[in-house]
């Protein structure tokens, strides 16, 4: 290059030459953005390994250590592993499943041994959405990918070794127990079986077919601790096998393993799932089914450690319900029925009480062609049962929790007039679980509460079926059943018959009309039949009226005394007393707490009495506090994807306080951008200027380039596709917000 030109054009050629090869690189995906290690730790209780949205199959780690912090067979504390099974609850508080356990050797493993595991190290694990692989210290690298009913096996074994791979179908977590299994040798490739079990759902079944890459030189089978090698088949409580292999020399053995809730025959079909051994194809499909689901929001942050915490929450958001049916929508409920679905798939694994907080209004903008099936299964569940679903595990009623929160989410989708459901139908099993003659509920219905000298949890529990009656009163109105909508209207305010104006709590009371003493707000029993509130103290519950937070408030006197006890709930001693208080009273500020669902809508309230720039700073708190980047990244069990969709909401400014109204009320966002696709190739934008940890306030806010005063936007709103944008400062702005035209609805206005 000539003299002149170097001092004068060179800089620009090369600012030119490196803007042409950063626009010429590949977008980084957003599955690397994704850890599926975050809530293994602690009480998150997640699992790392391999699976799809929504699939059937969770091919994941056990160490086979039993206790409330391995409910979904895996803590990232632990040292070994004793199998990897297909089935796995993602951030429950009760252990199950961990169904079809195979565990790789380097020789055979005497099957008197009660618990067979290997040692490995965290810096020879590794795991993406739809991947996980681990070396173990015995050299054996183990590697899984996964399509919706089949998961794919990778092993490389030590060269000089015999191969084994062993199917434990008693293996089990927690209060799981096999009932009964069966396995048979169809080939020297391929065997097939069920495992039945009891514990939390006291009735599963699942059929599975494996088929290996290699044929297998023997199997070796036992039947309840007996061997029965030579025999092609085996029944028993227990039936374990043995597939021993030549030396491979280091070459891969892969394998097949798919599942189905109806039969056998059923399985080897969904072997088909996955057509050849090519790994890397199948572990591409489910990046790409994976990176479809995360491209549905798309954020822009320059803190990497938001951006990490986002997409791994949105991850979570995918991975329940599970499905449940065939590929051709049959499956098999707890009476041993064959169904089949008239339109669609079968799903279960249903943690209502916490997903229909904040899970399910995101899963109405997210999942739009899958939601359909998802509330057809409960409605599938109803034709089946009788009754709308609490917690619906493999079709079986676990009856866990508090509440019938089935109701919310039909009732949100109702009125977001979700295409392909029944109204009437749901309706009619809405009026069917609220009069039950269980759970409390004819006590409830006689006395306008739950007297705890009735039944215990009281307190929580009228709290939680006054929501839900309030749900079905709305949706009474839009079928002009008039007479049904005022009685449950009534019901619908049963929280006022609690409240104690002289404690400023929600109490239980007796069926005598009086308060339940002693009273302390921070006690906490975790024996449901010894405690007013449900794994939590009169702090956590006493703010669950989502419908009428107005109303409640005018239980304090005015608005401005609410906002002051709100005030106390974040700032008071995070102390809880009780000899057994609950664990899960965890991700304490002053006395809210974050690691359990009762509190989740609170931070939002103060948007309902004219104090929006209060929700800004705790949202903010909340989020930069109780949410990190870590295998203890959750404050408490993420369950189903609740803890993980409060997260999704509040990143990007909003959050359903209501999860049945269709309002999302604005918190503080922690982004500079967020995309979200809509069908029709419509999209929201979500805009915010001068986002920072400092300007954590809003000082106005513009829709679609419009000036816009609520401090909420519509459900119908934000499908619409249009922008939303924030202006951000350091500093409260106390005019915006404030005004009662701009505040979420409630019923008491």
């Amino acid at each position: 290059m000539p003299a002149k030109l170097k001092g004068k054009f060179f800089p620009i050629f090369i600012f030119c030459l490196s803007i042409t090869v950063v626009s010429s690189l590949p977008a980084q995906k957003l599955t690397s953005f994704v850890d599926p290690f975050i809530g293994t730790g602690g009480h998150g209780h997640t699992y790392p390994g391999a699976t799809v949205p929504f699939g059937m199959v969770q091919l994941s780690p056990d160490n086979g250590t039993s206790g409330w912090d391995w409910c979904s067979g895996y803590n990232y504390s632990d040292t070994v592993i004793a199998g990897f099974s297909h089935m796995h609850l993602s951030g429950t508080g009760i252990g199950d499943l961990a169904d079809i356990s195979v565990m790789p050797n380097i020789k055979p493993i005497p099957d008197s041994t009660k618990m067979f595991t290997t040692s490995f190290s965290h810096s020879n694990e590794s795991a993406r959405p739809g991947f996980y692989s681990v070396k173990l210290n015995n050299g054996i690298k183990a590697s899984f990918t996964a399509t919706e009913r089949c998961g794919l096996h990778q092993y490389v074994f030590p060269a000089g070794t015999a191969p084994v791979i062993r199917f434990d179908l008693g293996f089990k977590i927690n209060s799981d127990n096999a009932v009964e299994t069966y396995i048979k040798q169809v080939n020297d490739s391929t065997i097939i079986g069920y495992r039945y079990s009891s514990g939390w759902a006291k009735v599963q079944r699942v059929y599975f077919a494996a088929r290996t890459s290699s044929a297998f030189k023997t199997m070796q089978l036992s039947a309840d601790g007996k061997d029965v090698s030579g025999q092609p088949e085996a029944k028993a409580k227990i039936v374990k096998c043995q597939l021993i292999f030549t030396d491979k020399k280091g070459k891969p053995i892969l394998m097949k393993v798919a599942l189905s809730s109806v039969a056998t025959e059923n399985a080897l079909t969904a072997l088909q799932e996955i057509p050849d051994w090519n790994f890397k194809k199948i572990a591409k499909i489910a990046d790409d089914k994976w990176e479809a689901e995360l491209q549905k929001i798309k954020i822009d942050t320059k803190d990497p450690q938001c951006r990490r915490i986002f997409y791994t929450a949105l991850y979570h958001t995918n991975l329940a319900p599970v499905l449940y049916s065939d590929a051709d929508g049959t499956y098999k409920n707890i009476l041993g029925k064959t169904i089949k679905m008239k339109h669609g798939q079968r799903y279960t694994v249903f943690s209502l009480w916490d997903t229909f907080r904040a899970l399910h209004p995101l899963l109405t903008i997210t999942q739009p062609e899958r939601y359909t099936d998802i509330l057809n299964s409960l409605l599938a569940f109803y034709d089946e049962n009788g009754a709308l679903p609490v917690w619906d595990l493999n079709t079986w009623e676990t009856n866990t929790m508090t509440g019938y929160h089935c109701i919310p989410v039909l009732t949100d989708a109702i009125f977001k007039n979700w295409p392909g459901i029944d109204i009437d139908k749901a309706y009619e099993g809405m009026k069917k679980s609220a009069s039950q003659s269980i759970r409390g509920t004819p006590d409830y219905i006689k006395y306008g509460y739950l007297p705890q000298d009735k039944l215990s949890r009281s307190a929580s529990i009228t709290l939680e079926y006054g929501f839900d009656d309030w749900c079905i009163a709305q949706v009474a109105k839009k079928l002009g059943k008039m007479d049904d909508y005022k009685m449950f209207m009534n019901r619908g305010m049963s929280y006022q018959r609690l409240f104690d104006k002289e404690t400023g709590f929600i109490r239980a009371r007796n069926s005598d009309g009086k308060f339940v003493t002693p009273f302390d707000p921070y006690y906490s029993d975790h024996d449901g039949k010894k405690s007013n509130y449900v794994e939590g103290n009169a702090w956590q519950h006493s703010f669950f009226v989502p419908h009428d937070v107005r109303g409640l408030a005018k239980e304090y006197g005015s608005y401005q005394k609410f906002a002051g006890k709100l005030d106390s709930l974040f700032s008071v001693s995070s102390e809880v007393t009780g000899e057994n208080a609950s664990a899960d009273i965890s991700g304490l500020i002053g006395q809210y707490a974050h690691g359990n669902e009762p509190s989740h809508q609170i931070a939002y309230m103060y948007d309902y009495v004219g104090q929006p720039w209060k929700t800004q700073s705790i949202v903010r708190k909340i989020m930069d506090s109780l949410y990190h980047d870590l295998p203890d990244g959750y404050s408490g069990n993420e369950d189903c994807g609740q803890m993980s969709a409060w997260a999704v909401w509040s990143i990007v400014g909003l959050y359903p306080v209501n999860p049945a109204n269709g309002e999302y009320v604005f918190g503080s966002p922690c982004i500079d951008n967020a995309v979200i696709a809509l069908p029709k190739k419509k999209t929201f934008e979500i805009s915010v200027k001068n986002n920072s940890k400092i300007n954590k306030y809003i000082q106005r806010v513009s829709l679609d380039g419009k000036p816009y005063n609520k401090i909420f936007i519509t459900h119908q709103m934000l499908m619409k596709g249009g922008k939303l944008e924030f202006l951000m400062g350091p500093n409260p702005d106390k005019t915006f917000g404030t005004q009662t035209a701009s505040w979420p609805s409630s019923v008491n206005n």
